[in-house]
């Protein structure tokens, strides 16, 4: 049953299957005092023509860290206020630090450790203030909260089915929802949490359009590791870019979630600002590094982390050599072109050559 803004009920009758792409939003966290703030979301904070003098950050992630770059780069003199020691706390540390050095750089007041735990605005025009857990506070135009998402379920009908509204819908590698009689319940993007970003969502979509028309035809579905129809990229090659200057760019696994899957693992690491030769050549004064988490047992690349300027257009390549479990012996064969930044792939080769001979 699905309501029109006239609100006329209009029945359908799903012949396949039905799938839920409702999205997410930005989660608001409930403390005393943010009703009034009327707070910025990433949807405000990009959708605003209107530069605040004094811009309050909450949330070190990459969110976080992709506004404080836009926005104190348009004017405002930005305070990043992060919960966790050090900002992109999900990615490898030196991509941390290198964005957080060069936020400080351009004037941001990044503070760590810190909690924001209630916030006054008494004039509708005037500032806000944030008070924090460590006593001081932060005065600011407009504050931006940046610190999760949570799903769009919460006047779907999930009840109707046995679900719980506002809930993640939980499912299988097909993106087929868990617990729904009769499995006809699909949710592809950011509503299933698996990866919540643009471009998982369009392959998601593919892998679902591709397993409810196998099924239509009568085919066996193929869900098998790297299968037609299971969505494994979520899981083992994960493509992402976090829009700071420096850029970072990952996909697959960093050495910490490697090791806390038990894997054995060698790491290489490369300073890009004096190992190669085309970054360099890219920009005055390059900053950045490289680093490969390899499988000890066969070799193949599970991870990428790339930082420095330029670095997002690497990370297709770096994609294509987890998603296709490309062994090192075979990345030898090819060959990066000279003088440009992806020659930091010959560096890496090296630098791993380099370990094994000590």
């Amino acid at each position: 049953s699905v309501a029109t803004p006239e609100e006329t009920i209009v029945l359908l009758t799903a012949l396949r299957a039905v799938v839920v792409c409702t999205g997410s939003s930005a989660a608001v966290p409930d403390m005393p005092g943010i009703a009034e703030a009327r707070v910025w979301t990433n949807r405000t904070a990009t959708d605003t023509s209107k530069v605040p003098a004094r811009l309050a950050i909450i949330g070190g992630g990459a969110v976080g860290v992709e506004m404080a770059t836009a926005w104190q780069g348009l004017g405002s003199a930005v305070t990043l206020i992060a919960r966790e020691s050090r900002l992109l706390p999900k990615f490898e540390e030196f991509a941390g630090d290198l964005v957080g050095a060069s936020l400080k750089e351009a004037g941001v007041d990044v503070r760590h450790n810190t909690t924001v735990t209630s916030m006054r605005r008494p004039s509708p025009s005037g500032p806000v203030t944030l008070f924090l857990d460590d006593h001081s506070e932060v005065e600011a135009d407009e504050v931006l909260v940046a610190v999760g998402r949570v799903p769009l379920t919460g006047d779907i009908g999930l009840n109707t089915i046995g679900l719980t509204p506002g809930s993640w819908l939980d499912v299988d590698d097909t993106c087929r929802v868990r617990g729904v009689e009769g499995g006809w319940l699909y949710a592809a993007g950011d509503v299933n949490h698996r990866a919540l970003l643009t471009h998982q969502g369009k392959y998601q979509a593919r892998i679902v359009g591709n397993a409810i028309a196998a099924q239509a035809a009568g085919q066996a579905l193929d869900t098998s590791l790297w299968g037609r129809h299971a969505a494994t990229a979520d899981i083992h090659a994960l493509p992402q870019v976090v829009f700071t200057d420096p850029e970072v760019a990952t996909v697959g696994l960093s050495a910490e979630q490697a090791r806390r899957d038990g894997r054995k693992i060698r790491v290489v690491d490369v300073d890009m600002s004096s190992a190669v030769m085309g970054a360099r050549l890219y920009a005055d004064d390059y900053l950045g590094q490289a680093r490969m988490v390899l499988d000890s047992a066969t070799d193949r690349v599970l991870g990428m982390t790339f930082v420095g300027s330029g670095v997002t257009e690497l990370l297709h390549s770096a994609t294509i050599a987890v998603a296709g479990q490309v062994p090192v012996s075979r990345l030898w064969h090819a060959v990066p072109p000279f003088p440009t930044i992806s020659e930091v792939w010959l560096r890496l080769l090296e630098a791993l050559q380099a370990g094994e001979q000590m």
